[in-house]
């Protein structure tokens, strides 16, 4: 699911368990007017930018103090040593001194998506493993 319907869902779901935060979001894309995107952004508590264009967002785009989450990762040319180089989203140099929270590029993200297919990897062959499927397949002859 969406990490803004996530944070935009009722607090509270009629059978009584947590639904998301309650919180106002706002998705823009890479094809939102680069003033209407510094309004947004300006506001913002909470930044996830996944939008595949390096240094999308800058430091005097961003609300002093918010957190980001740059899912971003694009190859661009390191123009100091001709190599190839990982960046995200954020322009991580000046966002890293307004944002109270930012995620670098790589390593940010990246080990936390990995861990969380690992894991339902595993959750997934133990529900397999458990299933009537699985047991009623292998004892079929070829």
């Amino acid at each position: 699911m969406p990490i803004a319907m996530l944070l935009h869902g009722d607090g509270v779901r009629p059978d009584g368990a947590s639904g998301g935060l309650d919180a106002t979001t706002t998705i823009c894309h890479r094809y939102t007017p680069p003033d209407q995107l510094r309004v947004f952004l300006a506001t913002a508590d909470i930044v996830v930018v996944a939008a595949g264009i390096p240094g999308l967002i800058t430091g005097d785009m961003i609300k002093p103090g918010c957190a980001i989450i740059d899912v971003g990762i694009n190859r661009i040319t390191n123009p100091q040593t001709g190599k190839p180089k990982l960046v995200g989203d954020c322009h991580f140099e000046s966002c890293v001194e307004q944002a109270g929270f930012i995620t670098p590029v790589p390593g940010g993200v990246g080990p936390m998506t990995v861990a969380m297919l690992m894991k339902n990897t595993v959750l997934a062959a133990k529900k397999l493993a458990t299933s009537s499927y699985v047991t009623s397949t292998l004892a079929t002859p070829l």
